[in-house]
């Protein structure tokens, strides 16, 4: 009877063992149950670059699928077409651009190499644990800026009053901004639909850029900018030609110099399309570049030059008339200008003469007072003179040389 107790005591043991076994292993089961340690980001990538999704899923080796003796895999999904990519590290997907790898026990990725505009979407990773489980991300494939260059405007040609249309597209994700600049700096003049001048701008946003009433000062390189904040930015160049008659300015029409000195005679142009510019004597013979003639054409802008004949050691023949001519494609212009001997030491001698008549006028003032007196102006004398005659000759002294001064005074002020 003792022994039976005995026995019966010690086979429970096991069984009870047995059961809290099976309690833990339960508990330990729940307990690793896989999940995700960090979220799935969102990517953002330039096209033609690679796309990289990085799952990471802790405790994935130990859990078992309910009714399955296989552990839980890791599996890609296209959510918004719901197209399944890969499972664990085999693609489904017909894509050769897909690739999936497992770098060590608990990190997944998704490559996709070369992203294009269709590979932009919401990507799933998913466990299949029972709930599934899983995760999201949003891939944006952005497309820098490109000149739609069969819509954009090319170089353009107008007369001087026209108008001109200047229009140029981009392509690109996001939407490409326009901005239009001109290549020297200057100011971009808008016109409202009265054809009034609104505000210069250094810069204008839009993809037409309408100019009415042109004049020749916009004429120039106007710059059409397209950045949609992915470089890089890109930028197509636009000539802007305006066309006009010639039109010459002569600063000095009347020139001189000296003989066997050498002088130069200018002549402003503005013209466009560009001209033909050439010299002439008054005879219309042409003068053409040797030892006597040297000319120079100095471009100011893209309308205006300057054209400068140098004349070298001038003689009596160089003297006379002088033309500068502008010729183009609308019509021509010319300036005349006049070639003379100027002698300088003709003046010196009339400047000498003129202080020689003065010390005369003088002279002859004193020569007068003296003979009055009956010899030279002493204290004694000049007390002895009448009050009218000293204050003659001091008034007459004062007269003269009002006379002289008051022309250099009037020049000087006035």
């Amino acid at each position: 009877m003792h022994s039976l107790r005995t026995f019966s005591r010690t086979s429970i043991y096991p069984c009870l063992a047995y059961i809290l076994l099976l309690f833990q292993c339960n508990d330990a089961a729940f307990a690793f149950e896989p999940d995700f340690l960090y979220p799935l980001e969102n990517l953002t990538v330039p096209q033609g670059r690679d796309a990289v999704f990085t799952c990471i899923v802790n405790n994935l080796g130990g859990y078992r699928v309910s009714g399955d003796s296989a552990t839980a895999r890791v599996a890609w999904i296209k959510a918004d077409t719901k197209a399944i990519l890969a499972i664990h590290e085999s693609v489904i997907t017909n894509n050769a651009r897909l690739s999936v790898t497992h770098n060590d026990f608990n990190t997944w990725t998704l490559n996709i190499r070369s992203v294009k505009r269709e590979d932009r979407g919401q990507y799933m990773c998913q466990v299949n644990t029972d709930p599934m489980k899983m995760q999201t991300a949003y891939l944006e494939v952005v497309i820098p800026p490109d000149i739609m260059y069969e819509e954009t405007s090319g170089d353009m040609m107008v007369p001087e009053g026209g108008s001109a249309k200047l229009v140029c597209k981009a392509r690109g994700f996001p939407k490409p901004r326009i901005i239009w600049r001109r290549e020297d700096g200057g100011s971009i003049m808008p016109r409202g639909s009265e054809g009034l001048k609104k505000e210069p701008l250094t810069a204008f946003e839009g993809e037409v850029l309408s100019l009415t009433k042109v004049t020749r000062s916009e004429m120039g390189a106007y710059m059409c900018i397209a950045a949609n904040g992915v470089p890089p930015s890109v930028s197509k160049r636009m000539m802007l030609h305006v066309h006009f008659h010639p039109l010459i300015q002569v600063p000095n029409q009347l020139v001189g110099a000296p003989i066997n000195t050498d002088v130069g005679l200018v002549c402003h142009v503005e013209a466009s399309p560009k001209a033909i510019n050439y010299w002439t004597r008054e005879t219309g013979e042409m003068i053409i570049s040797n030892d006597k003639y040297f000319m120079t054409e100095i471009s100011n802008s893209y309308y205006s030059v300057q054209m400068k004949l140098i004349i070298k050691h001038i003689q009596k023949s160089d003297l006379g008339g002088y033309r500068c001519i502008s010729k183009n494609s609308i019509g021509d212009a010319e300036g005349n200008i006049r070639l003379y001997e100027m002698e300088l030491q003709e003046e010196t001698q009339l400047d000498d003469n003129e202080d020689e008549d003065l010390n005369l006028e003088t002279d002859s003032i004193e020569t007068r007072l003296y003979n009055d007196i009956k010899g030279p102006l002493t204290q004694q004398n000049e007390n002895s003179l009448p009050f009218n005659s000293t204050e003659s000759h001091s008034c007459q002294i004062i007269v003269i040389y009002q006379l002289f001064l008051l022309p250099v005074v009037v020049e000087l002020f006035f």
